[in-house]
């Protein structure tokens, strides 16, 4: 059973930068993609970005696109997320996410794993 474990999450004034990890552990990490969704106070989970086995592809929320990265270190089973020009409403609760397979994903019911999740917020 595969275990993620997030880490760099914290407060962040707006137009800021932060850069979340995510360590696997448990099984082949590089068989799997991976991604990352939030959870913002009163509303639902949803889909940040994610990234396929290899790190070849790539796919975004229209949300995030051009402002956050998602990259991989399959020699270091980690994932990473690095968040520019953050705004206040990228505020909630962010979740490392192993998927059921190789390719791309973004729905939670595409997911195999979740990670514990960590705070962002971000101040205005």
């Amino acid at each position: 059973q595969v275990q993620l474990v997030e880490s760099g999450g914290g407060l962040v004034q707006a137009g800021g930068s932060l850069r979340q990890s995510c360590a696997a552990s448990g099984r082949t990490f590089s068989s799997y993609a991976m991604g990352w969704f939030r959870q913002a106070p009163g509303k639902e989970r949803e889909f940040v970005a994610a990234i396929n086995w290899s790190g070849s592809y790539t796919y975004y929320a229209d949300s995030v696109k051009g402002r956050f990265t998602i990259s991989r270190d399959n020699a270091k089973n980690t994932v990473y997320l690095q968040m520019n020009s953050l705004k206040p409403e990228d505020t909630a609760v962010y979740y490392c996410a192993a998927g059921l397979s190789g390719g791309l994903f973004s729905r939670p019911a595409d997911v195999g794993t979740w990670g514990q999740g960590t705070q962002v917020t971000v101040s205005s």
